[in-house]
Order: structure tokens, then C-alpha cells, then sequence
């Protein structure tokens, strides 16, 4: 059978590039209000192509965002894989950097170019068309459960909520994401690490309007220069945290892993020079690939205090804030560390100002077996997808549901994605290469009928 559907979607690969460019010209940006109906759209648009492949989808209300909610018939005897994807998309500005409009998908240099060609519409597609092809070939192997949502780039606030009270009509044996990448080009890759999320804001108050720097000068405190006091007072001299407890729960690197990552092709000359950088930077005693995957971090995202126009302006400004995130890594518990962090700069701060916090996300660090059936079978379908074996590796960034998951449903999360590392996500011109979309399609469909066996 499966050599069948994997003959459908060779065939139908101009027809999937076709139908993934409708569902990129839908400006599903969930950020921002204006673009409310547009989400609904999308949500409905993906439904009314699983109910066309005879599945049973519903458009479900969350609070936020609706969600995407599937099933085929599920018959006794046999797992039941819960897919997760988002159809939600970061905003696409800024627009002057586009080289083609990004609700336009264009193709050119054998990939797709559009917001969310590869975060995650993309890569939802390719599963999406490889269900069809099982269904016009006698049907799906296993029990499927599908949940799209539309908040997965805003924090996917409803999300747990929506977990929980569908916790019965979500149960599975194991889980299956496409939200990654594959290593290279022609090195395809399975994820079993994830890095979990502090995402924190700090506000330093002064006076109660801006005073002239001149007249006030000296006498009073200044929020800009106490707010870079404290943020300067993050890292030490080899860029370690300095948030008290930080390393506590850390899960040191095996000398396998390390081993393992340093036979990767990486050229670290090269990777500094896509970035027009003159050196590296990051903690002391690791490499790129170590710091990236496997070890915690606190960054500076946003910095806004003063007077940001032409020219000078002579003040002290009232107010400072910055943005500031926290990558996780295992054993790390989000909550001991954002009110660790935000204990610290409390102590730190001056008494003459007002310093205070919100809190914009916390998500768990990920670390799932290399090991076992599951992960076996999805190995054999990446190389007949690809035709290469893939390699396993860890990813710095985050998917908060991957805990959820697990937390929740109690259930590991397979996390087999497509994309490629200059796919440029959530930055102008994020493209999706066409290739890589026909491989994951035949990966999601070899997974499919490989996952029938994962209990045997």
C-alpha cells in the first residue's frame, strides 16, 4: 500500500506546490486584531480540506484563536498518533525587506517564498497531503487525531486550557510535530531536545514625567542608566548567567553527545560569516553547536527608554524597560527561574525607583529518548522519505506544547521536521524548498504506515 501513496505523491507534487499556495495567501497573523477573520478563514480552510479527505474536522472555539480539530475512524487494535501544527504566522514586517510580497507566495530558486511557508503551514501541508494519498489508497493505517491551532506564535495562551477539557477526545499513544528543521541540506534530521522559555519584562520607573538632564542632572535617578546597570549585571566575564540557582538543575552534555555533534559538518568560520560577524562570543568551555542546543541562556530582546527621535534631546527619561528571555535546558524549572531573576534585580535596584515585572511565557525544557520503537520507526521513514538516514539532534529553540504533551497526555512527542536552517523563520523572505516539502510529504506518509507497528 505504501508504495501506492508514495506513487500518488510524486505524482500530484505540482498539484501539493498549488494548494500550499492558497493556504499561504491567507494572512493568518495572529498578533494582530485586525487579521481575526483571517485566522477563522484559515481554520476553516484547513477543515474543509480534512473533511474532503473524509475525515471528521471541526472548527473549535478557544477564547483566542480557533483551533483545528480532526479524526479519522479509529478502529480498536491499532495506535493513535496526535498530530500538532499551527496555522497562525508571525507579522511579516518589515515589508521594505521583502524582495516579493509576502502573502503573494512566489516560487523562484526551487523554493516558496512567503510568511509561513515553512512556520508551519508548510509543513502542516506536506502532512496534510500525505493523508490524502493514504486516503485515496484504501485509507489511513492508524488512528489520527488532529489539532491546528491559531496561537502558537502569540504564546498559545488557550491552548492548555483547550488541552485539558479535550483531554479524552486528544488521547494518543505518541505525539508527531513538523515545527523543525532537518540538520543541512541532504542531512535530515530528527529532534529529541528542545529548549524551554522564560520571557520576562522589566519596567524601572523614576520621576513621574522627563526632566531636563541639565537642571536635574546628578540629583535624581536615571531609569535608562539603572535599567543597563542591572541587565549588565547578567553575565559574568566568561558569559555565565548570573541569576542565582541558574546552573542548579542543569543536565551536563554526555561525552556521546559531545562526540557525536562534533563529527556534524560545522564550519564555524563560515556560520560567523553568514552573520558578517568578526568572532564568536558565548559561555566559555563550549562550542557553537553546544551552546545553541544544549545550555541555558539570558538575552536582551528589546530595550526602550528616552527620546527616540532626529536629532538630541537633552533629558532624563521617567521610564526604561527592556525584554528579556531565558533559553532552558534540562532539568531547568521555568518558574524557580523567572522568580529568581526577578528577586535578583529587585535586590539590585536602587530604592529611589520603581521597578516592576510581567511575565510573557514560560515553557519547559524537552528532552525525549533516542531510543524505542517510536523513535526507531521514524528514523526508517525519514530515509525512506529522504533517502538518506537521519542524524538526532537538539534544537535551541522552544515548543511550549511538547511539554503540554506531556504533562497533560502523558505522552512522548516525535518531532520530525522538514525545513532548512536558512529558511529564514520569522525574519523577510522566509521561504520553504520545494524538495524538502516533497521529501516530507513522503516522510509523513512512510511515518504513517510505519507507526501501525510502533506497539509490536
Amino acid at each position: 500500500m505504501i508504495d501506492a501513496v508514495l506513487k500518488q505523491i510524486d505524482a500530484n507534487r505540482e498539484a501539493s506546490v498549488a494548494g500550499l499556495k492558497e493556504l499561504l495567501k491567507i494572512p493568518s497573523v495572529s498578533t494582530k486584531p485586525e487579521h481575526k477573520d483571517d485566522l477563522r478563514r484559515c481554520a476553516a480552510w484547513i477543515a474543509d480540506k480534512l473533511n474532503a479527505m473524509g475525515l471528521k474536522a471541526q472548527v473549535k472555539a478557544t477564547g483566542g484563536h480557533p483551533a483545528v480539530v480532526a479524526k479519522n475512524e479509529h478502529k480498536a487494535g491499532r495506535p493513535t498518533i496526535l498530530f500538532y501544527g499551527h496555522y497562525d504566522v508571525q507579522p511579516p514586517e518589515p515589508m521594505d525587506k521583502w524582495l516579493t510580497p509576502p502573502f503573494e507566495p512566489t516560487i523562484r530558486d526551487g523554493a516558496i517564498y512567503a510568511r509561513g511557508a515553512v512556520d508551519d503551514k508548510g509543513q502542516v501541508w506536506a502532512h496534510l497531503q500525505a493523508i490524502a494519498a493514504w486516503q485515496n489508497n484504501g485509507g489511513l493505517p492508524v488512528n489520527l487525531t488532529l489539532l491546528i491551532e491559531g496561537e502558537e506564535e502569540i504564546g498559545s495562551d488557550n491552548l492548555e486550557r483547550f488541552v485539558r477539557d479535550n483531554r479524552d477526545f486528544l488521547k494518543a499513544d505518541v505525539a508527531l510535530i513538523s515545527d523543525t528543521n532537518q540538520y543541512a541540506r541532504g542531512l535530515p534530521a530528527i529532534t529529541y531536545g528542545l529548549r524551554g522559555l522564560v520571557y520576562n519584562e522589566v519596567f524601572i520607573t523614576g520621576a513621574d514625567h522627563d526632566t531636563h538632564s541639565g537642571l536635574y542632572g546628578g540629583a535624581i535617578p536615571n531609569p535608562a542608566n539603572i535599567l543597563c546597570t542591572l541587565l549588565g549585571s547578567l553575565h559574568d566575564a566568561d558569559q555565565k548567567v548570573t541569576v542565582p540557582g541558574f546552573y542548579d538543575d542543569v543536565i551536563p552534555l554526555s561525552q556521546a553527545e559531545r562526540e557525536a555533534w562534533a563529527k556534524l559538518p560545522f564550519d564555524e568560520a563560515q556560520f560567523l560569516h553568514e552573520l558578517k560577524l568578526g568572532g564568536p562570543m558565548g559561555e566559555k568551555g563550549y562550542t557553537a553547536i553546544e551552546r545553541s542546543w544544549a545550555r541555558p541562556t539570558c538575552d536582551i530582546n528589546g530595550l526602550t527608554s528616552g527620546y527616540q527621535g532626529h536629532g538630541a534631546k537633552t533629558i532624563i527619561p521617567s521610564t526604561a524597560s527592556a525584554k528579556v528571555s531565558m533559553r532552558l535546558v534540562p532539568n531547568q524549572d521555568p518558574v524557580k527561574i523567572v522568580e529568581s531573576f526577578e528577586r535578583m534585580l529587585r535586590e539590585r535596584c536602587p530604592k529611589g525607583v520603581k521597578i516592576e515585572f510581567a511575565r510573557h511565557g514560560l515553557s519547559a525544557p524537552v528532552l525525549v529518548s533516542r531510543e524505542g520503537k517510536a523513535m526507531q520507526l521514524a528514523t526508517e521513514a525519514v530515509h525512506d522519505g529522504f533517502g538518506k538516514t537521519p542524524t538526532l539532534i537538539r534544537s535551541g529553540g522552544s515548543i511550549p506544547v511538547v511539554g503540554l504533551i506531556k504533562s497533560t497526555l502523558g505522552i512522548d512527542t516525535l518531532l520530525v521536521g522538514f525545513g532548512l536552517p536558512d529558511d529564514r523563520v520569522h525574519s523577510p523572505n522566509e521561504k520553504f524548498d520545494l524538495d524538502a516539502l516533497h521529501a516530507g510529504t513522503r516522510t509523513a506518509a512512510a511515518l504513517y504506515g510505519k507507526l501501525l507497528h510502533m506497539k509490536s
